[in-house]
C-alpha cells in the first residue's frame, strides 16, 4: 500500500504519521509512507525580484526540511519504509494531485496544522485536501 502522508511540522501532522506508520505496520503488503511537505509561495513571488528566486527556493526548502524532521524521526523509529517530497504552490491542490499522480492509495492527514485561526475563515488544508481528492482520505485528530 502506498500512502501519503501531508506534513507541517505540527502536533496533528505528527499524530497523522505516527497513524500511518501503525498502518503501515499492520498491513501484511509491502507499504510505503511518503511525506509531503508543502508551502505556498504566493506571497513570497514579491520577494523573488529583490532576493532571487534562489533564495526563496532555499528559504522554503529548509522550512520543508524542518517539517520534515520529526516526522521523518518517527517513521524511523517505526522502522517504516519512508520518503519525502517537497513542493510548492496551493497546498490542498499540490497534495491532492500528488496523490493522485503518484497513484497513491491513501492520504492520511491531520485534521487541524498551524494555521487553525486562518482555518476559521477559508476552510482547513484537512477539508480541502478531503473534498479534492479522489484518493481515499483518513483524517486523524
Amino acid at each position: 500500500m502506498k500512502i501519503l502522508v501531508p506534513t507541517d511540522g505540527s502536533k496533528n501532522a505528527l499524530r497523522a504519521v505516527k497513524y500511518a506508520a501503525k498502518l503501515a505496520g499492520e498491513l501484511k503488503s509491502e507499504s510505503t509512507i511518503t511525506l509531503i511537505s508543502v508551502h505556498d509561495d504566493t506571497a513570497l513571488r514579491h520577494a523573488e525580484r529583490f532576493v532571487g528566486k534562489k533564495a526563496v527556493d532555499e528559504y522554503l526548502r529548509d522550512l520543508s526540511e524542518k517539517d520534515l524532521a520529526e516526522a521523518r524521526k518517527a517513521l524511523d523509529k517505526a522502522g517504516a519504509r519512508h520518503d519525502m517530497v517537497i513542493r510548492t504552490g496551493h497546498v490542498a491542490g499540490e497534495i491532492a494531485a500528488m496523490a493522485e499522480q503518484g497513484k497513491f492509495d491513501l492520504v492520511v492527514i491531520g485534521s487541524k496544522g498551524r494555521s487553525a485561526f486562518k482555518d476559521l475563515l477559508v476552510g482547513s488544508v484537512a477539508q480541502r485536501v478531503s473534498e479534492m481528492s479522489k484518493v481515499p482520505v483518513v483524517l486523524v485528530k
